[in-house]
């Protein structure tokens, strides 16, 4: 042990600041653990911000050059919830029942009475689902004549070779599990409160040969996806069952999605899902292969190869996430008393309220207004950072997420001068929720051509999800297209959600 008192007090302080970094590490894990997902503040941190943020009086502020900030919760008001108080959608079938008093003559002088008029009232009502069997006659016919002549229609194709479920079935078990999250052994159950009893291998079987048809349109999604000039990348993992380890190892999930409505832009809004058993960097390489443009990403190290100007397509531009930086200071925000983190939350916001306002126009309208007000605010920001991290140690949490701000600075200001880019990459963090909540109910896909059924499923039922479209009627429709040849290979564009959304608008309207 030194006798220095200089020297004594260094090693205080590295302990004293090493402290409060394990400190604030345990409290953000605790919060991703047990606290909210909400990154929403409570009214009354909303109070304690604009009263000044607790205690700032040890640390230094830049004056402002703007004038005063609007508060965080002056935003616009929120979209009334859609919700059908006091009446119910008139494409719902409708039962009248008539419900007459028990007498219909005057208690007084005993005459008739006559209808003066009615009440009417509504309720939502249930009809479970109907499992019905299909039974095909085929008659066969014969010449009296000839007798060597027989007719007979053809036997209808069956999705299952040899198998009991129809089209509509098939994709009933398939949006069960892919758009409702109902696991197949749950499944399993439930038709065996109907009397059928089927085996959860069998609807494993099921569930394969429903991806195995629909493999050429998935292909075809991921194709047009991909041949977006501006796309959203995020991975999560999904657990894969390895029996020669009798446990699972981490696959990956890779979600590409574009949504162009921001902007008003007219590629329709899309999401595909691309299996992978890792997370490393060549099979994002290999997805994006031809790809060139705008990506909108995270910092996932594993990006950096595409913007090498020696890749065949040509480098891909990376646009990063502003959500991701916010994240860290907000989870040190709610981790204690971090003014600094606190304020940077707060200048963020105040970008997010610009963003807010613009969402919807049109690119040109969109890259002027940030130029105006939101590029100042940026460059604010990025002084105000650099200014704090002199000041702080350098081993602690808060410098190590200002530093990732710093360091992915070029990428999180692509949106300024670019009118179609979005501030982050929640476009595609929406889309990964539907498998987090699967992943979540199903455990874990029960090998790679699992997981690769996994992705083609999941990517048809949310692109008709994203379309407000139910996939029950989607899929059952699009499989019995394609398992009786009724849309050909090269016509498969027609059963795109989009596509198919508009053909079922066209026949249904009114002539």
């Amino acid at each position: 042990m030194p006798r220095d008192p200089d020297a004594l007090i260094d090693i205080i302080v590295d302990q004293q600041e090493e402290i409060e970094r394990l400190l604030a590490m345990i409290a953000t894990l605790t919060r991703a653990v047990y606290g909210p997902r909400s990154e929403r503040f409570t009214e009354a941190e909303l109070q304690q911000m604009d009263l000044g943020l607790g205690d700032l009086s040890g640390i230094p502020v830049e004056p402002q050059a703007k004038p005063e900030a609007k508060p965080l919760h002056d935003r616009r008001p929120r979209r009334p919830a859609r919700r059908n108080i006091g009446s119910l959608p008139i494409h719902l079938p409708r039962e009248d029942i008539v419900l007459e008093p028990d007498a219909t003559e005057c208690p007084c002088c005993r005459g008739a009475l006559h209808k003066i008029g009615e009440d009417l009232s509504e309720m939502l009502d249930h009809v479970p689902a109907v499992l019905r069997v299909k039974r095909f006659h085929r008659p066969r016919y014969g010449c009296r004549v000839c007798e060597s002549v027989v007719a007979q229609a053809p036997a209808p194709e069956r999705p299952v070779a040899n198998g009991l479920p129809t089209t509509a079935l098939l994709a009933h078990v398939a949006v069960s599990k892919f758009a409702w999250h109902i696991p197949l052994h749950r499944q399993t159950k439930m038709l065996a409160s109907s009397g059928i009893t089927i085996d959860r291998s069998t609807l494993v079987h099921w569930i394969e040969r429903a991806a195995w048809w629909l493999r050429p349109l998935h292909a075809l999604l991921a194709e047009t996806v991909l041949s977006s000039p501006k796309v959203f990348c995020d991975d999560t993992p999904l657990p894969v069952l390895d029996r020669s380890r009798t446990r699972t190892r981490i696959g990956r999930l890779w979600c590409y999605a574009v949504d162009d409505r921001p902007w008003q832009g007219s590629t329709p809004p899309a999401v595909v899902y691309l299996f992978a058993e890792d997370r490393r960097g060549q099979h994002v390489s290999k997805h994006l292969d031809c790809f060139t443009g705008v990506l909108q990403v995270d910092a996932y190290a594993g990006y950096d190869a595409l913007t090498r100007p020696g890749r065949k397509a040509g480098p891909i531009t990376l646009a990063y996430c502003l959500a991701h930086a916010r994240r860290r200071f907000f989870d040190l925000h709610k981790g204690g008393n971090q003014p600094v983190a606190t304020e940077a939350v707060r200048r963020i916001a105040d970008i997010y309220e610009i963003e807010a306002g613009i969402r919807g126009k049109e690119p040109e309208m969109r890259k002027a207004v940030r130029q105006r007000e939101t590029k100042p605010l940026m460059a604010e920001l990025k002084s105000w950072l650099m200014a704090r991290l002199e000041e702080i140690s350098v081993k602690s949490k808060l410098a190590e997420s200002i530093r990732y701000t710093l360091g992915h600075w070029d990428g999180l200001t692509l949106f300024l001068d670019d009118g179609r880019v979005e501030v982050d990459s929640n476009t595609v963090e929406r889309q990964i929720r539907a498998i987090a909540l699967g992943r979540r109910n199903a455990l874990f896909a029960g090998s790679a051509a699992g997981g690769e059924r996994w992705a083609i499923l999941s990517s048809l039922i949310n692109c008709a999800k994203l379309h407000d479209i139910d996939p029950q009627a989607y899929l059952a429709d699009v499989l019995e297209r394609i398992v009786t040849g009724a849309t050909k290979v090269n016509a498969l564009a027609e059963l795109l959600p989009w596509n198919w959304k508009a053909a079922r608008q066209t026949a249904t309207a009114p002539a």
